[in-house]
């Protein structure tokens, strides 16, 4: 089975590796590594680890605090595509299919960030609504909104009054960015973690950024 780890470590030689070797030792076997941020002589970086049957996932907290100067912020089952940098890839997906860009949108960011789904939703007065959706997607409705419009990407508190009592039940967290105006934004979701780095929020404004100027040429 594969797990997502993001681990905080100083950012010196040596240390990455002294955690594969750490990881090693439990029998994981390193598929990826994407750094996420780095600031301050720390980085976070994400590895996704393929763990033999029977044994349990805090095994590889163990094993990676052993290294010192190492702190796990997340460890989650990992089902998605190893495909982390494939933005222009989708932007040129969605240019050649427009008609079925907030589709194709929704359904590849989960994929370059990371995320376990995503939504495009859309302000509407009484009520907003959903655009599109990802195949893995909750389908519990969510009319009110009170974020939007959203003037910025931004990380959203998923224990407010509008997030669905089954997206707190698995610590959902959440992020979101306009998507070529303040009253439609993408919403991308980590159920249970881990949270969104400002490194990912940027990338993910960078990126709609991009498509919404795709999808109105």
């Amino acid at each position: 089975m594969s797990f997502l780890i993001r681990v905080q470590l100083p950012d010196s030689p040596g240390t990455l590796g002294a955690v594969a070797t750490a990881l090693g030792t439990v029998g994981a076997d390193i598929l990826s590594v994407d750094v996420v941020e780095r600031s301050s002589g720390l980085a976070i970086d994400d590895l996704v680890v393929e763990l033999p049957s029977g044994r349990l996932p805090d095994a590889l907290i163990t094993a990676a605090e052993s290294v010192e100067g190492v702190e796990v912020d997340a460890v989650r089952p990992y089902a998605g595509i190893l495909d982390t940098h494939r933005e222009l890839e989708l932007v040129e997906e969605i240019a050649a299919q427009p008609k079925s860009g907030l589709d194709l949108l929704a359904e590849g960011v989960p994929k370059i960030i990371r995320a376990g789904w995503a939504v495009i939703v859309e302000h509407g007065e009484p009520d907003s609504r959903r655009l599109a959706s990802s195949s893995a997607a909750p389908e519990s409705p969510f009319t009110d909104l009170p974020w939007l419009p959203l003037e910025r990407a931004t990380v959203l508190d998923g224990e407010e009054s509008w997030v669905p009592e089954t997206w707190k039940e698995l610590g959902t967290e959440l992020a979101a960015t306009p998507l070529g105006k303040p009253g439609k934004a993408l919403l991308v979701a980590r159920p249970g973690g881990p949270n969104f780095r400002a490194a990912e929020v940027a990338r993910l404004a960078h990126f709609a950024g991009i498509v919404a100027v795709v999808l109105d040429g």
